[in-house]
């Protein structure tokens, strides 16, 4: 998985342990219901931490929760 998926699959993570929908997301964190989608659909390759931020206050976790996870953890650096 590259960051972009990584990212996507946490929210979906967060979102079914909460029982959240991804519109409910939207609605909890002010975070455009397309820009969710497009972050989810992986058409977002770097979404900004403004937004990760908003979406962590929604799921009330921090950063640092947002992104200790093994999937983090185990990511490579990526070099373009």
């Amino acid at each position: 998985m590259n960051t972009a998926e990584t990212i996507a699959f946490r929210i979906r993570q967060l979102c079914k342990q909460r029982g959240i929908t991804p519109n409910g997301l939207s609605t909890l964190s002010a975070v455009p219901q397309s820009t969710i989608k497009s972050i989810l659909n992986g058409e977002s390759q770097n979404p900004g931490s403004v937004t990760i931020k908003k979406l962590c206050d929604a799921f009330e976790i921090t950063l640092g929760e947002f992104y200790s996870t093994p999937e983090f953890d185990a990511l490579e650096q990526e070099i373009k």
